[in-house]
């Protein structure tokens, strides 16, 4: 089990980049070791220069975003390798879900299993939420909500939007399930197939087979 997660809200950092893979959500170099803090090395290459200062420029760098926890960003996000270590840096900064219009299939998947939002939103909804994020620079950072209950998210400018996200995972999510606590739900019908089994077929279960032969 795991903390359950029914709304996320706050800060929404803004990231307008396409196809963003996971070699630039956690670079190479903070994975050397096990204790590596994967939140300090989120976006490493944009947050650090080549001494390992910080890019004062960089979204997550600036103020208020340094506490974000919602991410926009574009098409295609954490494309390239498999490596779960995309979600972990992404979790350790705190952030709690990531919008975009569409995720790379093996990031999708991690996301959930670790308890990370990842909420598809459409073309339209995507430069609603960019446009309303920056439409006052001097303001204050903008904010968000994400409502897993009503698949809504509420951006900067007030205006409730629909994202995409499978039943059975936003349910997981607001109880708290992991993976294993999801195939537990399933136990009765797992172990009335292995009953009807085992008698369909007693040579596939060697324990089974002996103790009828020693009888």
């Amino acid at each position: 089990m795991r903390p359950a997660v029914r709304d996320i809200e706050g800060v929404m950092a803004v990231m307008p980049m396409a196809n963003i893979n996971t070699d630039a959500i956690i670079p190479s170099v903070w994975l050397r070791t096990a204790t590596a803090d994967m939140g300090k090395g989120l976006f490493g290459g944009y947050r650090y220069d080549g001494q390992g200062r910080e890019q004062p420029d960089f979204v997550l760098n600036r103020g208020p975003y340094r506490h974000a926890r919602i991410l926009l960003a574009d098409e295609n996000f954490g494309c390239g390798s498999s490596r779960e270590a995309a979600v972990w840096a992404l979790t350790g900064f705190g952030i709690g879900c990531v919008l975009a219009p569409s995720f790379a299939d093996i990031f999708y998947e991690n996301a959930f299993r670790n308890g990370l939002v990842a909420a598809i939103i459409d073309g339209e909804t995507y430069r609603r939420l960019r446009d309303s994020a920056s439409a006052d620079p001097a303001g204050p950072a903008p904010t968000c909500r994400v409502d897993l209950a009503t698949a809504t998210v509420t951006g900067p400018d007030g205006v409730s939007r629909p994202f995409t996200i499978p039943a059975s995972r936003a349910q997981a999510l607001m109880r708290g399930d992991d993976e294993i606590a999801m195939t537990m739900a399933h136990l009765p019908a797992i172990e009335a197939h292995y009953e009807r089994m085992r008698a369909a077929s007693p040579w596939l279960f060697p324990a089974a087979l002996q103790r009828s032969n020693a009888s």
